[in-house]
């Protein structure tokens, strides 16, 4: 039962550093570089992979050993779909706002390699239990790296934070930062930083 537990914690874990799939294994990076310039942005998109990558691994947990393997990718993106549906019918009703902001990423998520990914890499091998810690593991780690980009961007490229200022009236916005080119060189500035924390000795 130990040995479970730990297996279950370093299958949540792994997401955060070690496989982080932004900062280390480069994947889904269209949607953190175009909607990362604020940290409302940020975390709406990070909430959205979570409850699409979530739901879409729980079910696929569930009903894979019935899959033909012919058929094992359409039907992965059947389910994937679904979910990104939901996901977008229910921010363009409650957040049109930020269903706008977002534009077509929120669609575009049906083809994340993120979600596909950890279905082919993970789900489909595994049990329902390490899939669901997979998922929320790797989902989290996006989270986290979108987040901090976001947070980043916002800062320097407007002086503030979730709308607030937090410089005074002489702070010079660096508009490269809310831009495509800044979006670039804050993905390399963490991917660095990740790989310095993370180097072995």
């Amino acid at each position: 039962m130990a040995s479970n537990n730990r297996n279950l914690g370093f299958e949540f874990f792994k997401g955060f550093f070690k496989e982080n799939p932004v900062l280390v294994q480069l994947l889904g990076l269209c949607s953190v570089l175009a909607v990362s310039n604020t940290v409302v942005n940020s975390i709406s998109m990070g909430i959205a992979v979570l409850f699409v990558l979530f739901f879409s691994s729980f079910v696929i947990g569930l009903v894979k050993d019935l899959i033909p393997s012919e058929v094992r990718i359409p039907a992965f993106i059947v389910v994937i779909a679904t979910f990104v549906t939901i996901a977008d019918l229910f921010l363009k009703a409650k957040f049109p706002d930020i269903s706008k902001a977002l534009g077509p990423y929120i669609p575009l998520i049906v083809v994340n390699c993120i979600i596909l990914g950890r279905q082919e890499a993970f789900t489909k091998k595994n049990k329902l239990l390490p899939s669901i810690m997979d998922a929320l593991g790797m989902s989290a780690g996006y989270l986290i790296a979108i987040l901090l980009m976001g947070i980043i961007r916002e800062i320097l490229g407007f002086g503030s934070i979730l709308g607030f200022r937090i410089f005074g009236s002489s702070f010079k916005p660096i508009l490269v930062m809310i831009l495509p080119p800044g979006a670039f060189l804050t993905l390399a500035m963490l991917i660095g930083f990740m790989n310095f924390i993370t180097r072995k000795e």
